[in-house]
């Protein structure tokens, strides 16, 4: 399973990448990850005009959007939209960091799950 991140290189500079995770067959009920430690689950309302500038995640996480959209964009300018159904790994937790504003005049909705810097899912 394949699912989209956003990391930051030595120089502190962000990009989006990919980590793989795992699964193996857990029989009947489809194939599974091997259970991986988390820290907190933080629930946030996000507003329909949110439009923050550069920051870095507070914390490495996973970021699980339920409702809505938000444009995300890297150190090299380059952007990507993910919307309800999408989750994210964010982990430029150092440096510039990421842009991320909403789209389409709606409020998201999003479940944040920490995750502690020994926790590998790749």
């Amino acid at each position: 399973m394949r699912i989209p991140r956003i990391y930051n290189d030595t120089e502190g500079k962000s990009h989006f990448g990919e980590a793989e995770i795992a699964l193996a067959d857990g029989g009947p009920i489809g194939l599974l990850s091997e259970k991986f430690d988390a820290g907190k689950i933080i629930f946030r309302e996000t507003p329909a005009d949110y439009d923050f500038k550069w920051h870095p995640a507070p914390n490495r996480q996973l970021m699980f959007i339920l409702k809505g959209s938000a444009e995300f964009t890297v150190s090299s300018g380059e952007k990507r939209v993910f919307s309800g159904g999408d989750t994210v790994l964010l982990e430029d937790t150092v440096g510039e960091g990421h842009c991320s504003k909403a789209l389409n005049n709606e409020i998201r909705h999003s479940i944040f799950v920490t995750l502690p810097d020994t926790t590998k899912l790749v």
